[in-house]
């Protein structure tokens, strides 16, 4: 388990919403989902604990980027799905840019070969 400061731990932090709002970007989704599908497309990289999440889903809700109802099935209990909304969609856009700039802005530094030399540095 991750300490709360570990680099893993706080690039995970900042990492929950702009994965949230992209895997409810095609459809409305329930917590379980959301945490398996994070895990699942990350290859096990990432995991989000299901009851760290919904703390995340209710502030999204808040700020309404994303709008949650219950639904109830014969013979399932009842799920909260969450969908996207518009003012999401373009907070996630945003987060998308954002995030494209980040890497490119970490990779120039810390990949070797993706950066330019500084003088008096080797190539």
């Amino acid at each position: 388990m991750e300490d709360a400061s570990t680099p893993g731990s706080i690039l995970k932090k900042g990492t929950a919403e702009v994965l949230i709002l992209s895997l409810l970007e095609a459809r409305a989704r329930h917590g379980y989902e959301i945490a398996k599908l994070i895990e699942l497309r990350s290859g096990g990289a990432l995991e989000y604990n299901v009851a760290s999440l919904y703390p995340m889903l209710y502030r999204l809700e808040r700020h309404g980027w994303i709008e949650g109802r219950w639904v109830e099935k014969a013979g399932e209990r009842r799920r909260r799905f969450y969908k996207l909304t518009p003012a999401g969609r373009k907070v996630l856009a945003a987060q998308r840019r954002s995030w494209r700039e980040f890497i490119a802005a970490v990779e120039a530094i810390a990949l070797p070969g993706k950066r330019n030399a500084l003088p008096g540095e080797g190539s």
